[in-house]
């Protein structure tokens, strides 16, 4: 992993996360109602990110791009596919840091540079 994937991660991991607890409560209030094209195009911003940084090894599912707006998905549906999201970056991370003294650090290849990051949650990727 290169430096530079480092911020980008961190950034998509933060707004996956927030994403998915927003749409979590929508879920639970109208778990069949449909995304707005609004929300759905930011949504498929973060999933085609996503896609990207994890590639296919890490994508949960190796024919899923995005979401089609012709085919407006559910509450429920938006959810259970960015949670999938979160458990595949999850171990992306986990795959690419290592603990040295207590603390969590990247391995980058392009730098000897330690670049210090929160723990993995093990829960998610074991």
């Amino acid at each position: 992993m290169e430096k530079k994937d480092v911020e980008r991660f961190e950034k998509l991991h933060i707004q996956i996360k927030d994403m998915y607890s927003e749409l979590s409560i929508l879920s639970k209030k109208s778990p069949d109602g449909a995304i707005n094209k609004f929300k759905l195009n930011f949504i498929n911003q973060l999933i085609e990110e996503a896609n990207q940084l994890l590639g296919k090894r890490y994508m949960p599912f190796s024919d899923f791009q995005r979401f089609q707006e012709d085919d407006m998905p559910f509450n429920s549906d938006v959810v259970l596919i960015i949670s999938q999201y979160i458990k595949c970056l999850e171990k992306f991370k986990y795959d690419n840091v290592k603990r040295l003294s207590g603390n969590w650090y990247w391995n980058l290849s392009d730098t000897d540079e330690e670049v210090k990051t929160s723990h993995p949650i093990m829960d998610l990727v074991m």
